[in-house]
């Protein structure tokens, strides 16, 4: 963009801090307008960035970013450039949008700001309703692609698809990752209604990889790419896990492609839905190199070097030892039992203590009954949001379903992890014995950023 173009500027940012204020000043993530209007004239001021690249767009409940980041993995591994944009953050708002496998450092996202910042307020005065900040990021991460430039964008939507503002961009590949009931405020209450709203990413022509979904979904999807002319391969069809070993940090897996097997794959994630996340990503990467299953199998050795670089921040991520601190990002039931069933496979913690700290929009009752079997004992909390549900009424649904003796509150989420760390070190007052217990930190994507920036997060 030249300045001869640029419309009067407002002050631009100099720091870090002044960019997260400005963009924490717009309407909130949780504050939706089904409309992509804003958005379109957005990215039509900066001049169309998502056009200049092709994409790979992933949508679903659970499994996107750890998705995204594997995806990025391969294509890297194939020496292409690479652009990606995930959500929520973890820990800091730039680790939204990564080039080259590394997130903008803060020095890049200011300018990543500044760039778009003079035409945020043209279109805040055209349009009914502001720039929210996921729009504005959205924009600044596809004019920050435009800019770099890659030469493959993997991007994952907020929440849902038809409406979600990175659907202003056409997926050359469109990635379904499973599909289950979350943000039904938003979305729908019934799993064909939360697909159908995630089927809007599929575009005519598109190829479209879908992770195994619930029947219901399934159908959704597939009426979809066919209205539309898209090429479909479906997990446990065309492509899937042939078997999977669990390890020391993680799992050794073969995996069917579209183009071939490859076997002894070492995953340094936990659990087979990371397992399916792995095939899915490796059958999205298959796609884009276009042809589909026509083409020649991916280097086996590469496809090994990529996956074993994988790292997934805050997905049964272990922060700490002496006792074991485990970070897991599930927020709703779906998400829970992957990971309860993940912990069962890969660890021999005893006592598991849970610190669970959810949204007051989630469904804590599911999540928490998810997690029951796992779990010897809860603590209570809650992060530091408005919109986190207070650990007292959290701890009011928990006594239901773990009884009285097996749940304790601390608000505190600092209190509530130490609180469980003394539980899991004192592993024969809950009846096991000593040394072998592990704290669980869980319940939301805000409450383990919370708790990763608390115990210094594996680096």
């Amino acid at each position: 963009m030249t300045d001869s173009t640029a419309p009067d500027a407002p002050r631009l940012a100099e720091t870090f801090a002044e960019v997260e204020d400005a963009l924490l000043s717009r309407w909130p993530e949780t504050r939706l307008e089904p409309s992509l209007d804003r958005i379109r004239a957005f990215t039509e001021l900066l001049g169309d960035p998502q056009a200049a690249y092709p994409v790979i767009h992933l949508t679903g409940t659970n499994g996107k970013t750890s998705t995204s980041r594997m995806v990025d993995a391969l294509l890297r591994g194939l020496e292409l450039r690479t652009g990606r944009f995930t959500s929520p953050h973890v820990e800091r708002m730039n680790e939204r949008i990564s080039i080259d496998g590394e997130p903008l450092d803060d020095e890049a996202f200011v300018a990543a700001f500044n760039d778009v910042a003079p035409y945020t307020h043209l279109v805040d005065e055209d349009q009914p309703h502001p720039l929210s900040f996921f729009e504005t990021v959205v924009g600044m991460a596809y004019a920050a692609f435009a800019d770099a430039p890659v030469e493959v964008a993997i991007v994952e939507v907020g929440m849902g698809g038809t409406w979600d503002a990175t659907n202003v961009a056409d997926g050359a590949v469109a990635v379904v990752t499973p599909i289950a009931i979350d943000h039904t405020r938003y979305l729908g209450g019934s799993v064909a209604a939360i697909a159908q709203e995630k089927a809007g990413i599929i575009k005519p022509g598109a190829q479209v990889v879908l992770a195994q979904q619930p029947p219901e979904a399934a159908a959704v999807l597939l009426e979809r790419a066919a209205e539309v002319g898209a090429t479909v391969a479906r997990e446990g069809l065309e492509f899937g896990v042939v078997s999977r070993v669990p390890g020391v940090g993680g799992q050794l897996v073969s995996l069917q492609g579209l183009r071939g097997r490859y076997d002894d794959v070492f995953l340094p994630l936990h659990g087979a839905h990371q397992a399916q996340n792995a095939a899915v990503a490796l059958a999205a990467v298959e796609a884009f190199l276009a042809g589909g299953d026509e083409g020649q199998p991916l280097d086996e050795d590469l496809v090994r070097a990529a996956f074993a670089e994988v790292t997934s921040p805050g997905r049964l991520e272990v922060v700490r030892r002496s006792p074991t601190v485990l970070l897991d990002a599930a927020h709703n039931p779906a998400g829970a039992e992957a990971t309860a069933a993940a912990i069962e496979d890969s660890f021999t913690f005893s006592p598991l203590i849970g610190v669970v700290g959810v949204m007051a929009d989630k469904d804590a009752e599911g999540l928490l009954a998810a997690f029951e079997p796992s779990l010897a004992h809860v603590v209570c909390t809650q992060n530091g949001t408005d919109r986190a549900m207070p650990a007292e009424e959290l701890a009011e649904v928990a006594r239901g379903i773990y009884g009285e003796d097996r749940v304790s509150v601390s608000p505190r989420l600092a209190d509530a992890i130490d609180a469980a760390a003394a539980l899991a070190e004192a592993g024969e007052a809950v009846g096991s014995p000593l040394g072998s217990g592990a704290v669980l930190v869980t319940g939301s994507v805000v409450t383990v950023g919370e708790a990763r920036t608390l115990l210094g997060g594996a680096r």
